[in-house]
């Protein structure tokens, strides 16, 4: 781009706004602002996806997708049966490079809020911290006897989404990396109140099933967007 071009801002807490570019320079970019965007391109709950983390780049692709889909929170976990593991300054970096992805997601998809990648845990630390959350409602993605995710929200999704009923709180899901949650650690959550959700009759990968779940979420309970409807 050059002077006198015209861009959209946006700055990761929900504004955007026009500005047009008044210098371009190597390293970097002065601009005008023009004029305030008032577009909320948001679902209207908030889905917290906990993870083991699958291993090479799909995690990357994880939460790419997870982004472009509308989620709120990933939280990263080292699991009994993970492949990747991380901890140290190794852990902060990685967290920092999926951070710049789930940016770089948000400019694709035109989200203006960037969900958060929060710092790896290990699944035993996290689950304490998270079970104590009595707000948020829980689900861990199983293979064991569970309900299926329509009949776990009931009647719910569809009063949110024809606006006649707002969801209190948020939904966290659990799931394993490759190979899944170990018995004990799938039982550690249930002891502690989260609920067994299926997402059907077939095995679905690590960097699936997440997606899966938050793709239900998403349809269930999305409001109806205009497009076109910037004030």
């Amino acid at each position: 781009m050059q002077p006198g071009g015209q861009i959209q801002l946006f700055d990761g807490l929900g504004r955007e706004c026009v500005a047009r570019v008044t210098e371009m320079g190597r390293k970097q970019v002065a601009v005008e602002i023009e004029s305030a965007l008032s577009v909320d391109r948001e679902l209207p709950i908030k889905v917290t996806l906990a993870m083991g983390m699958p291993a090479n780049d799909r995690m990357d692709a994880l939460i790419e997708k997870a982004t472009e889909l509308g989620v709120h929170a990933i939280q990263p976990l080292v699991c009994e049966r993970s492949v990747l593991r991380l901890d140290g300054e190794r852990a902060a970096k990685k967290v920092a490079h999926w951070q710049a992805v789930a940016i770089s997601a948000c400019e694709q998809s035109g989200r203006a809020v960037v969900p958060e990648v929060r710092g790896v845990q290990t699944l035993q630390n996290w689950l304490r911290v998270a079970t104590g959350d009595a707000e948020a409602r829980k689900g861990v993605l199983s293979l064991r006897d569970a309900v299926s995710l329509r009949q776990w929200l009931g009647a719910e999704a569809q009063a949110v989404s024809e606006g006649q009923a707002k969801v209190e709180g948020g939904f966290v899901f659990l799931s394993g990396p490759e190979g899944g949650l170990s018995a004990t650690e799938e039982q550690a959550a249930l002891d502690a109140g989260w609920t067994a959700i299926t997402l059907g009759a077939r095995v679905l990968r690590a960097d699936t099933a997440p997606l899966a779940a938050l793709s239900v979420m998403a349809s269930l309970y999305e409001t109806g967007y205009e497009a076109g409807s910037e004030a």
